[in-house]
Parts: structure tokens; C-alpha cells; sequence
């Protein structure tokens, strides 16, 4: 038995946050779903959910058409079973995160980012699995103390601390 390793170039614009996670049953689209709906007033989001048994289809959901098309074409070209993608604007991942993980079927939680990420799959004869995601890029160093007072102005002037 071999494995072929394949990198997925993960599309979005610039100004959406990707989620990718494993989750497993059918009923898991409409349930990522109302948790997004429901965890951030004005979340624009779509979402794709590869089914790995039965019609074994990408299952979608969401309220902008253009995330929701994304998602889908992401999901598609992972190719992974029980993998799920979200698109989202008007939200960061940190609104969002822990509603995701609630959902009783959410196993993990592989990137939630602005960056641009790339998937790691493993082909089989069988199918595809994902290994693992790029998120963003290298480190460049270790942050001094002009790093830090950056990273603290920034976190303030976003509204996360006061």
C-alpha cells in the first residue's frame, strides 16, 4: 500500500477568515450553521461538510452565496472525508471558535485564520485524508520589546483589551 502527499491551495479573499476542521455525521452542515448564526450578529459565512460514506457528497450551507460557492470549491478540492470548511466576514476567529467546537459532531479544529493556509492530504486507493494544515507562514525571529508594545497597541485599538 503507498500514499500519495498532496498540497491543497485553499482560496478566499482578503478580507475572510477559513476555518477547517473533522466533524462526522449528516446533520453536520446545518448544525455548523446555527452555531455561526448564532454566535456573532452580522457573520457572513458559507460552509462545506465532505460526507465520507453513502452519496458521499459536499453538503453546504450559508448566507452569502459567494462564501457559501467558495467553501464549496475548497471542500472539493481537500477531497477528505468528514473534513468541513467555513469562509466568514464580520467575525474573528476567536468570536467563533468555541461555538464551532461545541457542536457535537466538531472532533477538532484544524486552523482558524486570516492567513492563507494550505491543507496537507494523504491520497490512498481508498481515498483522501487530511494530515494536517499550513497556516500562514514561517517564524522570523523572536518578538523583542518593539514587537510587544505593537502587538498590545494593536489588540487595543481592535477593542480585545482595554
Amino acid at each position: 500500500m503507498t500514499a500519495e502527499i498532496k498540497i491543497i491551495e485553499m482560496e478566499k479573499d482578503g478580507e475572510s477568515q477559513i476555518m477547517i476542521g473533522h466533524a462526522g455525521f449528516i446533520k453536520t452542515a446545518e448544525d455548523l450553521y446555527e452555531a455561526l448564526v448564532g454566535s456573532v450578529p452580522g457573520i457572513r459565512f458559507g460552509l462545506a461538510f465532505i460526507e465520507a460514506s453513502g452519496p458521499c457528497l459536499v453538503r453546504s450551507e450559508g448566507n452569502d452565496q459567494e462564501l457559501k460557492r467558495l467553501a464549496e470549491k475548497n471542500a472539493l478540492a481537500i477531497g477528505a472525508g468528514h473534513v468541513f470548511v467555513v469562509l466568514f466576514k464580520s467575525a474573528y476567529p476567536i468570536n467563533v471558535n468555541n461555538a464551532v467546537k461545541n457542536v457535537s459532531e466538531v472532533l477538532s479544529i484544524y486552523c482558524s485564520t486570516a492567513n492563507p493556509v494550505q491543507v496537507v492530504v494523504a491520497e490512498t486507493g481508498q481515498g483522501r485524508g487530511m494530515i494536517g494544515v499550513v497556516d500562514g507562514s514561517a517564524p522570523k525571529g523572536i518578538e523583542g520589546d518593539e514587537e510587544r508594545a505593537k502587538r498590545r497597541k494593536f489588540l487595543r485599538e481592535i477593542g480585545y483589551k482595554m
